[in-house]
């Protein structure tokens, strides 16, 4: 363990669960790299995804984003072509887009899809679908009011999906935030998940979580205040 790593969990009490509030503000205080580093919260749920009915995914834009520059890819044509074009999309295609991901060429971090389009991204669905693009409903991903979905995931939609052992994942603002804006983030995203609730899922649906910075040691979270947060 580093000495710059040693000093950080310094700051932090490990016999302590941290408010939302007081977490956010925690976190601020743990910058140490050359970089603005990505706010990252991990939760581990009590839910089997094994089981249909208790996936939880789903999607939110965030109130202050995500600091993040996202390039968005959208299978569309027509006027959907056109209106994807005008919110911003960065590539719009349908046949060339295609095979340019057979290719192995991603420029882009978000794939968007008109229905009348999922034809042909069923072609590279096994392409897509590791690297976490395969659009989604259920995430607004396949729409088709495209434009929208362009929108909202240039302004910080963060998407969130449970792993086979139950954890999720998300990167929720930069370290450069002020700490009310992670707080906020933060909020909206865990009223994002308590509403994906399973209703077969029995006991404390969050089990534990923590907050830290891309290079920082974990701030634990208060899950009682988090199952509080609708």
């Amino acid at each position: 363990m580093s000495k710059r790593y040693k000093q950080l969990i310094e700051k932090i009490d490990a016999t302590k669960a941290y408010s939302v509030t007081d977490a956010s503000s925690t976190v601020k205080s743990l910058v140490s790299a050359k970089f603005d580093e990505t706010v990252e919260v991990a939760l581990n749920l009590n839910v089997d995804p094994r089981h249909a009915d208790q996936m939880v995914r789903g999607a939110i834009v965030l109130p202050h984003g995500t600091g993040k520059t996202v390039r968005v890819a959208v299978f569309a044509k027509g006027a959907k072509a056109d209106e994807a074009k005008a919110a911003g999309a960065d590539i719009v295609g349908t046949d060339d887009l295609v095979a340019q991901i057979k290719e192995g060429i991603f420029n882009f971090d978000v794939v968007v899809a008109a229905p009348d389009c999922m034809g042909l991204v069923g072609q590279i669905g096994r392409i897509l679908g590791p690297k976490g693009m395969m659009p989604n409903p259920k995430t607004g991903t396949v729409t088709p009011d495209v434009a929208t979905a362009v929108t909202n995931v240039k302004g910080g939609q963060v998407n969130f999906r449970v792993d086979k052992k139950g954890n999720i994942h998300a990167g929720i603002g930069k370290a450069s935030f002020e700490a009310t804006q992670i707080a906020e983030n933060l909020v909206s995203l865990i009223k994002a998940i308590n509403k994906q609730k399973p209703a077969s899922a029995k006991g404390r649906y969050i089990k534990n979580g923590v907050l830290s910075l891309t290079m920082s040691p974990a701030v634990k979270l208060d899950v009682l205040e988090l199952a509080d947060i609708k």
